[in-house]
């Protein structure tokens, strides 16, 4: 085999499992067990007076109805906090079952377990639970405002946590600007809306204190530590296996949500297997949200359209609890420098709880505020300056001899925000290029003198990835000469059986279709991080890397002894270990594996080798198994990254608006992305093409819309708009590779780059097409009439 696999567009290894009906996801376990439904608040704010539960007792079939006055010891205490920080004062996380009060509309207050889940709903039904309703807060600037109602009862404000950083002279640099502009942004919620929600089969053996738990995950391994922890039970004995999951963009990485807790708790109490499976309107208001921010902008400017200086005061809608700490803010504050060098700049951020659905991060995870902000400023000074759009940003990118670029704030790993490599303006050259820039205009001009309302957006982002703080991979060659590599964390459509396959490929000498990767499995690997923040490929990869870097060093020394030649001079290829030189001189990589593990017995004509090698070395007073070797070709590595690596990109879209229907159509939607040394360019462009689509979703379709009550108003697939395929344009993908420096495969993530900037290059356009500022995302047809004929 002398084609590198790196770099190649290999099929996906999973896809004829999963498109012939062969995936395994959480709800296709255990249809024996017992099933559990929640009952979830339904005010957004009040005191629970009473549970009264004597409805059900007739029920036939109910095996338990569960309150926070069944908790005991560490059950009884609020959920983790998952990613603390000095500037989070409030650090408030939800308990398992509601305790006396409930702070928004969607909160598990009681779980019934029953012999199937419809009975287990009725039970839930006929549960009735007494309120004294509070004064609710539903609307993020309202909760920062002095005297507002407070979403949790023993405060006196909203405020949950406050960070600011600075650097340079801001003050200054407003004085000495030719211009100073002041704007405001705002972002609404949005949510992750994966194919498969949440599951969860627990079974708890008594008999042996070990639980085995099936959970649609994005961090199998963090569930088993935590819950190792929760039960008092040695971390060898919890095994979470995350199967095929359906979808997850950050809203499945939470440890814990209650169900988490509640259901293997329930397992251990009943002595029997227990399941969840989250229905839809359990997702919408069970399942963390994201976005939500508004932003207060000033910015001064020279004659030129350069940014002498720049700062920002946010508001970050929390929810109800935050149990992610206050990574989304701190992200987007990390992120809003995008690719341009700003020397002076100043941020202050407030974390508010609302009584709302709690946040987390949704695909983008911050940088889509951060993009959306940063981007409308670009758009802004353009037009102020009477200047075009490229020409500012290009007039204001870090240049290509600038890296290690320090940004100068905190990154969202607690280190500073260091850009690893970048070449800003070949990649926006490679999109004007690709959109005929100036050919566009024309048409746009053309379009305007016949009365058409066309635009044009660009939205170009700089996208932190491969955060740690480690990954781990085990390998192991088989005696048919196939290998398996066991990885900790998840796969949610990643490709992760493919990509991994052909490092390994490539390192071994094997084919990609001889490798079987295994991910989100603690009983193979019980230690690693999770999938999420665009890290896999990076923190993984390289660990898998370092792994079969280091199978192929013991595989030389078997075969060199067996061969009797120097390991230097052995070639790993279409999976024989050859002599250089001698081709017929060779031994299989499963032969090897197999005489790795000196045997006294033979189990098989294959094994002989093994016996005869063990036999010869007592014959020369050797040891059959050398000091430093372990039998077996097999090793577990991990790889720890110093800090992100920061992948970049840009976007371009061409609009029309119908000023009939209000209604926006896409002509051309056009991608330039680098995310280093790609491994596969199909399951790279797939990413980008599925975040586009989301990225579209969330700038123009999505929209999670609360009353001042707090209550969700479209929470179902009727109300709550999600785009078709019709509705997504085919997107012209372009591709530059700028390597980073900081790990030996050159990677980059590239998991959330599609989404970020989607609601930046809408915005940009729609406001391009109508003269007007959009200054508010989403934006809806409603939105566009109320521009067009209502001032």
């Amino acid at each position: 085999m002398t084609t590198r696999m790196f770099g190649q567009s290999v099929k996906r290894n999973e896809d004829p499992r999963l498109l012939t009906g062969k995936g395994r996801y959480v709800d296709d376990i255990e249809h024996s067990a017992a099933q559990v439904a929640f009952v979830r608040s339904e005010p957004a704010h009040a005191r629970i007076i009473d549970i009264d539960v004597s409805g059900t007792l007739d029920i036939d079939g109910v095996l338990g109805i569960y309150t926070y006055e069944d908790l005991e010891g560490d059950f009884a205490k609020p959920l983790p906090l998952l990613i603390p920080n000095d500037g989070l004062f409030a650090p408030k996380t939800q308990y398992a079952l509601a305790h006396e009060e409930v702070c928004y509309a969607g909160e598990v207050i009681a779980m019934v377990v029953a012999k199937d889940r419809y009975i287990a709903e009725d039970a839930a039904s006929a549960i009735r639970v007494e309120y004294e309703t509070l004064p609710v807060v539903a609307d993020l600037e309202e909760a920062a405002r002095p005297g507002a109602p407070v979403a949790h009862l023993d405060m006196e404000d909203n405020v949950s946590g406050r960070v600011s950083e600075a650097k340079g002279d801001v003050d200054a640099a407003m004085a000495a600007a030719s211009h100073v502009y002041q704007w405001r942004f705002s972002m609404e919620r949005a949510a992750a809306m994966p194919m498969e929600g949440r599951g969860i089969v627990a079974h708890y053996d008594e008999s042996d204190q070990s639980l085995l738990l099936y959970d649609s995950t994005q961090a199998p391994t963090g569930v088993r530590g935590g819950l190792a922890l929760l039960f008092g039970l040695d971390p060898d004995r919890v095994h979470v296996v995350a199967p095929d999951i359906g979808g997850g963009f950050g809203m499945k990485v939470i440890q814990f949500y209650p169900e988490e807790v509640l259901v293997p708790w329930a397992s251990r109490l009943l002595g029997i297997p227990v399941k969840w499976t989250e229905d839809r309107r359990e997702d919408f208001i069970g399942s963390n949200h994201e976005r939500g921010q508004a932003h207060e902008v000033r910015v001064g400017t020279d004659d030129e359209g350069r940014i002498l200086g720049m700062e920002t005061n946010f508001l970050n809608d929390a929810g109800a609890y935050c149990s992610y700490g206050l990574i989304i803010p701190i992200i987007t504050a990390a992120q809003m420098q995008g690719p341009y060098r700003i020397e002076n700049f100043r941020y202050e951020f407030r974390n508010l709880f609302t009584n709302k659905v709690p946040t987390s991060p949704y695909r983008g995870a911050g940088r889509p505020h951060a993009v959306y902000v940063m981007e409308r400023v670009i758009d802004k000074i353009a037009l102020e300056l009477e200047l075009d759009v490229a020409e500012v940003r290009r007039r204001n990118f870090i240049g290509p001899n600038e890296f290690p670029y320090d940004v100068g704030v905190t990154f969202q790993d607690g280190g500073p925000t260091i850009y690893d490599s970048g070449e800003y303006e070949r990649g926006l050259d490679v999109l004007l290029d690709a959109l005929d820039y100036g050919n566009a205009r024309a048409e746009q001009r053309k379009a305007a003198e016949q009365g058409r309302l066309m635009g044009i957006g660009i939205g170009y982002y700089v996208e932190g990835t491969g955060i740690g703080p480690y990954e781990g991979a085990a390998i192991k060659v088989l005696a048919d000469g196939s290998v398996t590599v066991a990885l900790g964390f998840s796969s949610q459509g990643q490709g992760h059986e493919t990509v991994f396959a052909q490092i390994v490929s490539d390192e071994l000498g094997v084919a990609v279709d001889k490798v079987k990767v295994t991910s989100g499995d603690t009983r193979r690997i019980g230690y690693g991080v999770g999938t999420f923040a665009s890290r896999s490929a990076v923190v993984g990869g390289n660990a898998v890397f370092k792994a079969a870097v280091q199978i192929r060093k013991q595989a030389a020394e078997v075969a060199a002894r067996s061969l009797e030649v120097a390991a230097e001079d052995l070639v790993f290829e279409n999976g024989q270990i050859r002599v250089a030189g001698a081709p017929d001189l060779s031994v299989g990589l499963g032969q090897v594996a197999l005489i790795s593990n000196p045997l006294r017995y033979a189990f098989g004509e294959e094994s002989q080798e093994a016996v005869l090698l063990a036999q010869r070395a007592y014959a020369q007073s050797d040891r059959p198994l050398p000091d430093g070797m372990r039998p077996g070709l097999e090793t577990a590595e991990f790889y720890s990254p110093t800090s992100g690596v920061f992948a970049f990109g840009a976007h371009a879209v061409v609009i029309e608006i119908d000023p009939d229907t209000c209604n926006l159509k896409i002509l051309r939607y056009v991608v330039m992305h680098d995310c280093g040394a790609v491994i596969n360019p199909m399951i790279v462009e797939g990413q980008i093409l599925g975040g586009v689509a989301q990225g579209i979703g969330g700038a123009f379709y999505e929209r999670l819309a609360y009353d001042d009550q707090g209550q969700l108003q479209n929470a179902s697939f009727m109300d709550f708009l999600i785009p078709y395929a019709t509705e997504i344009p085919t997107v012209e993908l372009h591709h530059t590779e700028t390597k980073s420096p900081l790990n030996p495969l050159g990677i980059k993530g590239v998991g959330e780059a599609g989404t970020i900037p989607g609601p930046a290059v809408i915005a940009n356009a729609v406001s391009d097409a109508l003269g007007r500022p959009i200054d508010s995302m989403p934006i809806s047809p409603l939105d566009i009439y109320a521009i067009l004929y209502k001032g």
